[in-house]
């Protein structure tokens, strides 16, 4: 039976460990008059296969291999990092009917949940129901694509007042897109309006959100923890806990609040590899060991995965003398550049193994050399937070390894007078250089010291003297690149324009140093990428490229 005249159009995917159950689907669909049907046995492969073509339609098994929620974590993460359209029907199966599974369903925008056994003629009226949505909604999600999205939030509003056809769903399009676009207070006032309706978790969860960005960590903190009471399972609440704490540089609170996350959903490779780096840092070895290997086992193919990974893990197996482990991170790091061979990122990355394979292998002085060639870069543009930990890190432990290092301490100073310009990232510092404790103090100094002038230019700024409270945090902001000061700086002149000497020319020096110095975020780089908000909704597409969230090319693994 043919399910809509369009239906031949259509790709679908099958997702099933099971070959009786996978081939049943494919037959069912078939005959519904689906043009494409492929499949797939094991998750690693279905979100190979979605992360390189779309596809309109997926059915998908929510149990793999003794994980009862490995299909719902694969939808997670497949949402999570901008690689499902939304316009993509997807529809879980599952032998399990129990409201936990079914609250989880309707939590992660999954489009039907379907449970076993069941008959072509219900999964034709699942279908059929979903492919409605879609067309009933087909308008937002065109205005979304195609950039118009205050086009898209106002459709999006309009349906939710009115009580049109899939009002629900069409608020929480709404209330992201006004999230994403800087407008929190309106998107904060739509979930609240749901709430009012009905008190749905992914609502209460975006209150938090906009309280997030409202600049009130403490509040979102307080809709958390009793959303979290009432929901103890709804994890990407977990998610935005957890960032908040990084940003307050709470990393053992947030520590817990990820391994809590990441016990939830074993298969997701994003929660794996954030609480692998944030054990690192904590030097919870053992714990980081078993979170980043199991990231690398089932997510290094990914487009989710990140290839800091595999640093933090080189670091680990130098740590334990592992001459075979060090070199499968540093083949795979090479089998990862080789599609990229341009990316800086990607070429320190793999700087930093270089050296520690040079050092295990006793080539002291290469390593060395290895190090200083590395060090040459501190004051590069693209030298962000992340190359600063590395970095750091490498220094440290070389340092307590024995390594007699002349210029440590120059390199140490650098890093951070540059990237010490709040608590969270003094700590993550701090942390970095933990083993070796005098480069530890230097970074602590470092913070004091970048306090100091933001001091000594505010009194001048009190005393009348703006002009000399801006040149002070200029000039020193110019010496050291610290973002810190060159933002106050701005923030001082653009108040006091009028009254200082010379303020274009000061302006304009300010905005080159801006422009040069400020392309990367100040968060803490714990496993997110650009653009992938925690606990939101993934618009992929035009809203993806426009918050700066396009998914890396996919990379291969070595033998």
């Amino acid at each position: 039976m043919m399910l809509d005249r369009d239906i031949h159009l259509s790709r679908a995917l099958v997702i099933d460990s099971n070959p009786t159950s996978r081939s049943i689907l494919v037959s069912q669909l078939r005959d519904f008059g689906i043009g494409t049907v492929a499949q797939c046995g094991r998750v690693a492969d279905a979100r190979s296969q979605l992360e390189a073509k779309p596809f309109d339609i997926v059915l998908c098994e929510n149990n793999f291999a003794g994980n009862d929620a490995a299909g719902q974590q694969l939808l997670d993460d497949l949402r999570r990092h901008q690689l499902l359209p939304l316009s993509t029907v997807f529809i879980m199966i599952s032998g399990e009917a129990t409201y936990n599974k079914v609250a989880e369903a309707a939590e992660s925008a999954l489009d039907s949940f379907l449970i076993k056994p069941h008959t072509a003629s219900a999964l034709g009226d699942r279908l059929l129901h979903a492919r409605r949505r879609k067309r009933v909604l087909k308008q937002i999600f065109e205005a979304v694509d195609e950039g118009r999205f205050d086009e898209a939030a106002q459709l999006c509003v309009k349906r939710f007042e009115e009580r049109g056809e899939f009002w629900l769903f069409a608020a929480r399009i709404g209330a992201e897109l006004l999230l994403s676009s800087g407008r929190h207070r309106e998107a904060w006032d739509l979930y609240e309006a749901v709430i009012k309706a009905q008190a749905l978790p992914w609502a209460r969860l975006g209150v938090a959100r906009a309280q997030v960005e409202s600049n009130e960590p403490n509040n979102a903190l307080s809709t958390l923890e009793s959303l979290v009471e009432d929901q103890p399972s709804f994890v990407d609440a977990y998610d935005v806990m957890g960032r908040i704490h990084l940003d307050q540089g709470n990393l053992e609170e947030a520590a817990a609040v990820l391994l809590r996350a990441a016990s939830l959903t074993p298969d997701s490779v994003g929660r794996l590899q954030k609480l692998g780096i944030l054990s690192f840092y904590l030097e919870r070895y053992d714990d980081a060991l078993r979170s980043l290997e199991r990231a690398v086992s089932i997510g290094i193919t990914s487009k989710m995965f990140d290839p800091q990974t595999l640093v933090l893990l080189a670091f680990l197996r130098w740590r334990q003398s592992d001459t075979k482990g060090l070199q499968r991170c540093a083949e795979n790091l090479e089998h990862i550049i080789s599609r990229t061979p341009d990316s800086q990122r990607l070429l320190r990355f793999g700087a930093v193994v270089r050296v520690l394979e040079l050092a295990l292998r006793l080539q002291h002085h290469d390593a060395l050399q290895a190090l200083a060639d590395l060090a040459l870069e501190v004051r590069e543009a693209s030298f962000d937070l992340e190359a600063a930990g590395n970095l750091l890190t490498l220094l440290a432990r070389l340092a307590d390894a024995g390594y007699t290092i002349e210029q440590a301490d120059e390199w140490v100073d650098a890093i951070g007078l540059r990237h010490c310009t709040a608590r969270a990232l003094t700590e993550l510092l701090a942390r970095a250089a933990g083993p070796h404790a005098p480069f530890v103090e230097r970074i602590r100094t470092c913070h004091h010291r970048v306090l100091e002038v933001s001091e000594a230019a505010m009194a001048f700024s009190v005393a009348g003297d703006p002009g000399s409270a801006v040149r002070t945090l200029l000039d020193n902001g110019r010496a050291s690149l610290n973002s810190k000061l060159i933002d106050t700086a701005r923030l001082v002149l653009q108040r006091h324009h009028d009254k200082i000497e010379g303020a274009d020319d000061l302006k304009a020096t300010i905005e080159d140093l801006r422009l040069r110095y400020f392309t990367q975020s100040g968060r803490l780089p714990i496993g997110d990428a650009p653009g992938r908000k925690a606990g939101g909704l993934a618009l992929r597409g035009a809203v993806a490229s426009a918050l700066g969230a396009e998914p890396e090319p996919p990379v291969a693994a070595a033998a």
